[in-house]
């Protein structure tokens, strides 16, 4: 029998790993048909609007599960953890309310542009879709405005055991939430595009060499291409905040046992707390104190200066970080390969086997990349749930049979991530509708012409 603490720790972690999978697609997918519609009504081009058509029913279906998904995860916040309920729900609970306001526009948005095909002129269809992909970015702001504050929290003080001089404006506003929303978005952005692109290059793969799989695979490595080195300079400058705001998780990352300058950057190996060393890593000397403040003579806090209890475990932080790393640069490395290819030929799409296939693992990638960050900043908060005010192990509910209620939820989500794949699996199936590559919109204002792609 798991304890209390594991038993819900497991549950929320099962749950948290399916449902950023949900999460991503959702604030990244309906961006990328946005820009295809408009790229359609652009040029007047019927395969762009195929590709918005079969998007938009893919990131409805998404929608759809996120929300089920995210329901049930809000109800385990306050049946898994009711203390920290009480600290959020006090001091930083606006911004569930936000986060379901940004919801409900989304969903009605949603429905709008759903139905609104050849009901409304094609310009107005399109500007539809901006309220659906501003509202996911919202909602996703406000949920990881939440968790940045339970990384640096602030806002409130505490008096004789009570909350006291709650300002939600200033915890909203916690000093990590610009670093970690940004980093999430463009996380959620990365993601799908590159996730996008490995649907299409799979069916190149498979024989499938057509201009609606070749355009839709561009797209996503177009997306993918600009978020990501945003999205490594964000990471840049949220590391950089880590050496004052949580210092713990720094040296957990990287593997810091004592506290000195001219700290070396370890890529890869694994960190041994119980010997202050580590394993089968490459080491550059001086490299974390540069990349930290600039100069080697950087002075770096060790794990060692934290008191035993307070310590996280540098093994799975360090591992997840290096793996997230890793990842991200590998697909940054395909997408550059396949766009210098393709302006090298002069705007022919490169095709060669080797490359679909490092499209299609930069696809998987990227997603372990995310779920892997979201490791690096949960265990590398513990024992924390609250840093400095709320431990995980005081947060937990005392309630039994939380062993059952694991395994219940996980096979809920089960259930979820395979009715997700199976109805995705099926739109992606449907045939294509005849392309009339001649014909295209005509009059003034770009008469409809998504009829003839209808899907």
């Amino acid at each position: 029998m798991l304890s209390n603490l594991l038993a819900a720790r497991a549950q929320m972690g099962t749950s948290l790993v399916f449902h950023i999978i949900f999460s991503v697609l959702g604030v990244g997918l309906p961006l990328l048909l946005c820009i295809a519609e408009g790229m359609a009504i652009r040029r007047k081009d019927p395969v762009w609007m195929v590709l918005a058509r079969r998007w938009s029913t893919a990131a409805a279906i998404i929608f759809a599960i996120g929300a089920v998904s995210g329901t049930i995860v809000e109800f385990e916040l306050g049946l898994l953890w009711p203390t920290y309920i009480k600290y959020t729900g006090a001091i930083i609970g606006p911004l569930f309310a936000f986060e379901g306001f940004a919801f409900f526009v989304e969903a009605i948005f949603f429905g709008i542009y759903l139905y609104g095909w050849n009901r409304v002129s094609p310009l107005v269809h399109w500007l539809c879709s901006f309220p659906i992909w501003i509202a996911g970015a919202a909602s996703a702001w406000f949920i990881v405005t939440t968790n940045a504050w339970m990384n640096t929290p602030t806002g409130f003080q505490i008096s004789h055991g009570k909350l006291v001089g709650i300002d939600s404006i200033a915890a909203i506003f916690n000093p990590s939430t610009p670093y970690e929303t940004i980093h999430m978005i463009l996380a959620c952005y990365v993601a799908s595009g590159f996730g996008v692109a490995a649907v299409y290059a799979i069916a190149m793969l498979r024989g499938q060499r057509d201009e609606y799989r070749r355009k839709g695979m561009m797209l996503g490595l177009a997306m993918a291409l600009i978020a990501t080195p945003l999205q490594i300079v964000s990471g840049d400058f949220n590391a950089r905040f880590l050496v004052t705001a949580q210092p713990a998780k720094l040296a957990a990352i990287e593997g810091v046992f004592n506290t000195s300058s001219h700290v070396p950057l370890h890529i890869g190996g694994i960190p041994d707390p119980q010997n202050d060393t580590y394993y089968f890593s490459i080491a550059i000397p001086d490299g974390l104190s540069l990349l930290a403040g600039y100069s080697p003579d950087t002075v770096i806090r060790g794990l060692n200066s934290f008191p035993p209890q307070d310590r996280p475990n540098p093994i799975p932080v360090h591992l997840s970080f290096d793996g997230m790393v890793g990842s991200g640069f590998f697909a940054l490395f395909v997408a550059l390969v396949f766009w210098l290819l393709y302006f090298w030929r002069k705007r022919v799409v490169p095709e060669q086997k080797l490359l679909l296939w490092g499209i299609a693992l930069s696809g998987l990638l990227s997603f372990l990349a995310v779920e892997l960050g979201w490791m690096v900043t949960e265990e590398g908060r513990q024992p924390w749930v609250i840093v400095g005010v709320l431990r995980t192990s005081q947060a937990v509910t005392p309630a039994q049979f939380l062993n059952v209620s694991f395994l219940i939820f996980s096979l809920i989500y089960i259930i979820l991530a395979i009715t997700m794949t199976v109805l995705l699996l099926r739109q992606a199936r449907k045939p294509l509708p005849a392309l009339v590559w001649e014909k295209v919109a005509s009059g003034p204002q770009g008469e409809d012409f998504s009829e003839e792609v209808g899907v």
